[in-house]
C-alpha cells in the first residue's frame, strides 16, 4: 500500500540507523503485519493491538503527527 510505504519509509530513513536490535525486531513485525491494519492503527481507524503497541510504534505514530498542515 503506497500510503503505508510512505509513512514507514520516511520513518525508516530518519530513525532506522539509530534503532537498537529489539526495536528493529518491532519494526520488522510491523512490516510483516497486514498493511491495512497498520495504516488503521497509525491513523486511529482501529485500536492498536497490545503486541504492536510498542515504544517504537508510538514513536512512529508521533513522527507523523503534526499540529498543522505540512507543505510538501
Amino acid at each position: 500500500m503506497r500510503e503505508l510505504d510512505y509513512l514507514l519509509g520516511h520513518f525508516a530513513d530518519a530513525q532506522l540507523p539509530a534503532l537498537p536490535e529489539a526495536e528493529l525486531d518491532d519494526f520488522e513485525a510491523l512490516l510483516d503485519a497486514q498493511d491495512r491494519d497498520v495504516l488503521a492503527w497509525l491513523t486511529g481507524g482501529a485500536e492498536t493491538p497490545a503486541d504492536f503497541d510498542t515504544p517504537l510504534f508510538r514513536r512512529l505514530k508521533a513522527f507523523h503527527t503534526h499540529a498543522r498542515p505540512i507543505n510538501l
